[in-house]
């Protein structure tokens, strides 16, 4: 379920929390559904519970899941439109840069085939199409 790079630069628990949310976009994880538990999956894919644990208390901060004492962790209702909400921050960032490329004399056409060949890769269906 979880694949996790524990050479990368990326902490193992944002990680964690980019695959969690990213399993809630593409439909693999839905409301209600249970996470692994902690102790579960940090055998599973051998990490330190704590770091899991860390992971949770974020995507709980988030809104993302929820914990129900004696029963688990659960995706929460709103988690996709919490995920979304905070994509859309990102776009602030993307801003950011895209004005920093013009800035270092990189082209309009080239910086916007590289973001609609990115959306692209992103949306292709299961059958190939790309939905754009």
């Amino acid at each position: 379920m979880f694949i996790l790079d524990k050479l990368s630069r990326q902490p193992i628990y944002e990680q964690m929390i980019d695959q969690v949310e990213k399993m809630i976009l593409q439909g693999v994880l839905k409301p209600g559904d249970p996470l692994p538990s902690v102790r579960q999956l940090s055998m599973e894919i051998s990490v330190n519970p704590n770091t899991l644990q860390k992971a949770y208390a974020e995507l709980d901060r988030r809104g993302i899941c929820f914990s129900s004492p004696g029963n688990g962790r659960f995706v929460s209702e709103d988690a996709e439109t919490a995920i979304q909400n905070s994509r859309r921050q990102g776009l602030n960032q993307l801003e950011a840069l895209v004005g920093e490329l013009a800035m270092a004399g990189i082209d309009k056409d080239t910086v916007m085939d590289v973001v609609v060949r990115a959306y692209n890769n992103q949306t292709r269906g299961k059958d190939g199409v790309s939905h754009d």
